[in-house]
């Protein structure tokens, strides 16, 4: 990272990530331009990536929100079902089999109003 550290970004409240559950959207901005990046929890962690398969630059989200298969245990793109998994972003199956998300630094931090979730961006890609 370079420049002038960016400053945090409060995502949602730590309760509304739920272990394979819905994800949380945030706009954002990277070096082509508008994303979306999203944050997840897995294993009782939060996690977020840039909103883009690995496969062909497309949104994973089936429906807003709708990041996990019917299972729970795995990301899944909704374009040409690329699987991947939830902590490490790696694709293990699919059309992009050992490529990787784009990984976005999340993590749970104690405020003043409870528990949050919170995004930590970079030079690359910050918030819109």
């Amino acid at each position: 990272m370079t420049g002038t550290p960016l400053e945090p970004v409060r995502i949602c409240a730590s309760e509304e990530l739920v272990d394979g559950g819905d994800g949380v959207r945030h706009q954002a901005v990277d070096q082509g331009g508008e994303a979306t990046v999203f944050f997840v929890r897995y294993d009782g962690k939060p996690f977020g990536y840039l909103n883009r398969c690995a496969h062909v630059p497309m949104e994973l989200d089936w429906s807003e929100g709708k990041f996990f298969e019917s299972s729970g245990l795995y990301l899944m793109c909704a374009t040409h079902g690329a699987i991947y998994e939830p902590d490490t972003g790696k694709c293990v199956g699919g059309p992009c089999r050992g490529a990787r998300l784009r990984r976005v630094a999340a993590e749970d931090r104690d405020t003043p109003e409870g528990r949050a979730v919170f995004w930590l961006p970079d030079d690359d890609l910050r918030p819109a």
